[in-house]
């Protein structure tokens, strides 16, 4: 029974993710919190495990990504070797910080960065749309200004530590500091895709991990990371965010990414509640 649940929400996941162009963590994380707190889990372990969750199944999908965005040569090997060992790094030890959090506190800062991705869906489309209308004339990245390999290793650092936390495979963060730097929108989501390999991989170990030394009393679990959810929302994931993909452009774009930052809203909310109740 349990491996259908999460069978359904790897389905829900990975269709909501190709229909809204985010990363299934942002999905994953709230429905693995509401079926875990189903389930009569410790509250203490809840967040933890949805982060650890989160990040192990994100191990698949971004495998099928980086496929996809590398056969479009859109994929920066040189700037992904530079961000990729601290990213690495940095997941690993924010998988050690999210473990020394309690679950209260990690619902509340879960909140938080979904209602800020919720606010930068809804009112940041008209500036991404105008990004992306100059990057027409701008197909390589020959012309962007990159900080030094030293700068970058430590923004991979800092953006693998808060995808730890929040459960994410870091494209909501590596997308703005590429973007910023003047890498053009097609290969600043391309090497983001290839990025959430290291942080997904290192993150779902950390879990574990750190998991393991604080001997939780979870049945089918590793550490933080539950494996029977792990299984399902892969197998599924992987299958329904083709067809939202598909769907999305039959879709108006705009009208989805409001309709999903709403949704975000209710759901940053609810966290907020139940945190603060």
């Amino acid at each position: 029974m349990e491996l259908i649940i999460f069978l359904i929400i790897g389905a829900l996941a990975g269709f909501a993710a190709g229909l809204f162009g985010v990363g299934g963590g942002t999905i994953i994380v709230p429905l693995l919190f509401i079926v875990f707190t189903q389930m009569d889990y410790s509250p203490d372990n809840i967040m933890h495990l949805a982060l650890g969750t989160s990040l192990a199944t994100i191990i698949v999908t971004s495998i099928s990504s980086l496929m996809a965005h590398n056969k479009k040569g859109a994929v920066m090997w040189p700037v992904f070797k530079n961000l990729a060992p601290g990213l690495a790094i940095g997941c690993f030890l924010g998988a050690g910080i999210a473990g020394q959090i309690s679950g209260l506190y990690l619902q509340l800062i879960v909140g938080v960065f979904l209602l800020w991705v919720a606010y930068k869906m809804f009112f940041g489309g008209k500036k991404q749309a105008a990004n992306q209308a100059n990057d027409v004339s701008n197909a390589n990245y020959a012309n962007t200004e990159l900080p030094s390999k030293p700068k970058q290793l430590a923004a991979g650092g800092v953006i693998g530590i808060a995808s730890a936390i929040f459960g994410i495979g870091g494209g909501s963060l590596t997308v703005p500091y590429l973007t910023r730097y003047g890498v053009v929108m097609q290969k600043a989501v391309g090497t983001s895709a290839a990025c959430g390999l290291p942080i997904a991989i290192a993150g779902a170990l950390g879990f574990m991990f750190f998991g393991m030394q604080q001997q939780i009393s979870v049945p089918n679990t590793i550490g933080f990371v539950h494996i029977y959810a792990f299984l399902g929302i892969s197998i599924m994931s992987f299958f329904t965010a083709k067809l939202g993909a598909k769907v999305a452009h039959i879709l108006s774009p705009q009208l989805l990414k409001k309709c999903f930052a709403l949704l975000l809203t209710v759901v940053g909310c609810y966290f907020l509640y139940k945190g603060l109740l």
